[in-house]
């Protein structure tokens, strides 16, 4: 199972397919009988004040040992201060899926300092991270990862309930959400009906959901045709003027250029361009 399925699994076990709906509806008939679940306390919160850096990296390795052995980060130092527009731009093979797989507290580094908010992640336990992930993190793929047969707005409540969030929280939030990306019209549509700009939308949509302090964008454009990349970059920009965290993963340059910083990843090693 690669980090992407892992991390639509946590805390619900949700999954693209009929089960998953299945699981999804018993969980809100759950909710109803004894509220939502209790979430985890103290670390796996973050600390949403934390005057420092968002995500700081000091000689950060990740070796995965194969066959073939490939050291995947190479001594990575980086700082990602609260407010930041990153673009962290590579070819494939270059290291920055493991650099996004790595800031996303998808996985662990083989060796250095990785703090999060001024925690040291390498002390969080798994439901630990699991919980910091889903209330400090969000996240936009290439491929949406949207389940088929749920509806836009069902699909958006979804970060709610990764977060612990009771329907009656979550609802009015994923209603929200949607309005800033200007699909209030389409939450009872599923994704087959839309179009690949308004399908990453909905994604977009769901990763700010519960206003999480860092959005992790990976290749967001690598679906889309000029000028839905156009329109999804605009709202990034608007997302960040608002004083949102982003880190973008992404080959093209083009699309780099709308970052406020810019590193190149090769080899497992980064170097700054701006």
């Amino acid at each position: 199972m690669s980090a992407v399925d892992e991390l639509f699994r946590d805390h619900t076990g949700l999954e693209d397919d009929a089960e998953g709906t299945r699981a999804a509806d018993a969980t809100d008939e759950e909710e109803t009988e004894a509220g939502p679940e209790e979430a985890p306390s103290g670390r796996g919160f973050g600390d949403p004040l934390y005057s420092g850096p968002i995500a700081q990296l000091s000689g950060v390795t990740r070796f995965f040992p194969g066959p073939p052995p490939v050291n995947a980060l190479r001594g990575i130092d980086l700082t990602v201060d609260r407010g930041d527009y990153l673009a962290i731009i590579g070819p494939s093979g270059s290291g920055k899926s493991t650099m996004l797989n790595t800031l996303g507290l998808l996985d662990r580094p083989s060796t250095g300092t990785f703090l999060f908010e001024g925690i040291d992640v390498a002390e969080l336990s798994e439901d630990e991270r699991a919980s910091l992930r889903a209330r400090a993190i969000g996240f936009v793929f290439q491929s949406f990862h949207l389940m088929p047969t749920r509806t836009v707005l069902e699909n958006v409540m979804l970060a709610g309930t990764y977060a612990g969030l009771s329907r009656e929280e979550r609802e009015p939030l994923a209603r929200r959400a949607l309005e800033r990306v200007g699909l209030a019209h389409r939450i009872d549509f599923t994704p087959n009906t839309l179009s690949g700009g308004e399908r990453q939308r909905v994604a977009i949509a769901r990763a700010v959901c519960t206003s999480p302090r860092l959005l992790l964008a990976d290749e967001p454009t690598g679906n889309l045709d000029r000028a839905n990349s156009k329109a999804i970059m605009g709202l990034f920009d608007e997302l960040s003027a608002d004083g949102l965290t982003i880190v973008m993963i992404t080959h093209d340059e083009a699309v780099a250029q709308a970052a406020g910083r810019r590193v190149r990843i090769n080899d497992g090693e980064l170097t700054v361009i701006a």
